[in-house]
């Protein structure tokens, strides 16, 4: 199967370029700009799609049932599972939990998981998120069912916003098409399971 790959687009600073991406993905104290889609790479499957600045797949979700299943796994490009993300309860009282996952070790093949945060969906739009054993929290604000919104700390400050993606010359190109810039600060899959329970949420995969 051949690599798939998303052509980046310009970023806003002229100065940029792949040398400044590698030292950004280093620490140093830049926003790091992923593309989301919202379409699974597998045919008639539900999920999602990440491509980092390079244009190349960095992970990827596939969920085979239907859309906003009970459960989903947050891959990277290789089909290893980093985070498992499931639904715990219905109706109006919807939250979600989710678990990174391990290598069992001695290559046994063997995949263990611990439990990372929870994600329960405001009254109103967006969510409230804690993390497990720290109590930490953060903040998902946007639009119900559109795929607009910026995620904050306890401070208040914004660590992640996600929107769609437009080209160079101002085009949208399209609902399922998203830009997701994440701040130095903040671990970034961290930010990319909330990004996908944000989908979950929407049902928009």
């Amino acid at each position: 199967m051949a690599k798939t790959k998303i052509q980046p687009l310009p970023a806003a600073s002229s100065s940029s370029s792949s040398e400044d991406e590698c030292q950004c993905l280093q620490g140093e104290q830049k926003q790091t700009v992923y593309t989301v889609w919202m379409k699974s790479l597998v045919f008639n499957g539900n999920g999602c799609t990440v491509y980092g600045a390079d244009g190349c797949i960095a992970f990827r979700v596939d969920n085979y049932g239907c859309r906003g299943g009970r459960e989903v796994f947050f891959m990277d490009c290789a089909g290893k599972s980093l985070i498992r993300i499931q639904r715990k309860s219905f109706a109006m009282f919807k939250r979600w939990e989710a678990c990174r996952c391990y290598d069992g070790g001695e290559g046994l093949g063997e995949e263990t998981t611990t439990l990372w945060f929870r994600a329960r969906k405001a009254r109103r739009n967006g969510a409230t998120v804690t993390m497990h054993g720290s109590g930490r929290t953060y903040m998902i604000d946007g639009r119900s069912h559109k795929s607009d919104y910026r995620i904050s700390g306890a401070d208040g400050a914004v660590v992640a916003a996600i929107g769609p993606k437009q080209t160079a010359s101002g085009v949208v190109l399209g609902e399922d098409v998203l830009t997701l810039t994440v701040e130095s600060e903040v671990d970034h899959l961290l930010v990319l399971g909330l990004v996908v329970v944000c989908g979950l949420m929407n049902r928009c995969m």
